[in-house]
């Protein structure tokens, strides 16, 4: 099946009342099988999701107040990563994906079998409700793990702290982690698709959407188009939340929404950056 063929075959799929995903998923399916089941797809996708969205939020840092149109959505203008932090941040994060991530995914590929490719795709309210889910269940288990790591002191100098190195945080601070935290959150997200019977492409949009929020909540900068933004109610809190934990850490610990936060008293107020 070629790209044309699969174009081609979008109005048929409405008309049988398939998934409009099938005909994205037939060619994927059928021609990249091999790829599609290794152990190690995931992870290189969310490794390559993570350096890749990190790239224009990094140009923005580089290049700092020589673009004032950009810098005024810095929500801390004041305080620019430097080179030197830029490439602690990069170190670390490579450091523990050779050492960590690298190594387990080598060790699950020869162990675990490949995995089988169903032949239905998701509809889209299955792949958007997937995708949803498992961003709530992980904004939970997180919440839960990120405030007791800053109320036990040994968690949190042990394992959390090279996180707070820095109160204004940049998108490269993302994975700026303890090896622990980066095995933790990465079993989280290879678990709760599991948990919640996602489809293998419910499970790979999550992760990369979830590297995606992840890294917006990181970036430092309140643009327009942020989710928090496009959220209404106050529901999502995004970068300027994040960014209020940072500077105040025993705030806002969930990592994406807003509720956990007001529901156990650790929310605090944040404002969208000022343009003016």
């Amino acid at each position: 099946m070629t790209l044309v063929n699969v174009f081609e075959t979008i109005w048929d799929t409405f008309q049988t009342k398939d998934s409009v995903l099938q005909p994205v998923w037939d060619y994927v399916r059928l021609n990249h099988s091999e790829t599609l089941r290794s152990p190690l797809f995931p992870v290189i996708l969310t490794v390559a999701s993570y350096f890749v969205l990190c790239i224009p939020y990094l140009v923005c840092d580089i290049m700092g107040k020589k673009w004032p149109a950009v810098n005024r959505y810095k929500i801390q203008p004041d305080k620019m990563p430097t080179t030197a932090m830029l490439l602690h941040c990069s170190g670390v994060t490579l450091y523990n994906h050779v050492l960590l991530v690298f190594p387990a995914a080598v060790a699950q590929w020869m162990w675990r079998p490949s995995t089988p490719l169903p032949e239905r795709a998701p509809t889209l309210l299955e792949l958007a409700g997937g995708v949803t889910g498992n961003l709530l269940l992980f904004d939970f288990q997180y919440f839960i793990w990120h405030f007791l790591h800053h109320k036990i002191r040994w968690l949190y100098v042990t394992f959390h702290a090279i996180h707070h190195n820095y109160s204004a945080p940049f998108a490269l601070a993302t994975q700026c982690l303890g090896g622990w935290e980066l095995v933790t959150v990465g079993f989280w997200t290879t678990l709760n698709p599991i948990l919640l019977r996602c489809h293998l492409l419910t499970t790979w949009m999550f992760m990369v959407v979830h590297v995606y929020v992840s890294v917006e909540d990181h970036c430092g900068y309140d643009f327009p188009w942020c989710m928090s933004r496009l959220i209404p109610f106050g529901v999502y809190g995004g970068p300027s939340k994040h960014d209020v934990h940072h500077q105040k850490p025993n705030t806002n610990f969930a990592p994406h929404f807003s509720h956990w936060d007001k529901l156990f008293g650790t929310h605090a107020e944040f404002s969208f950056a000022k343009t003016q």
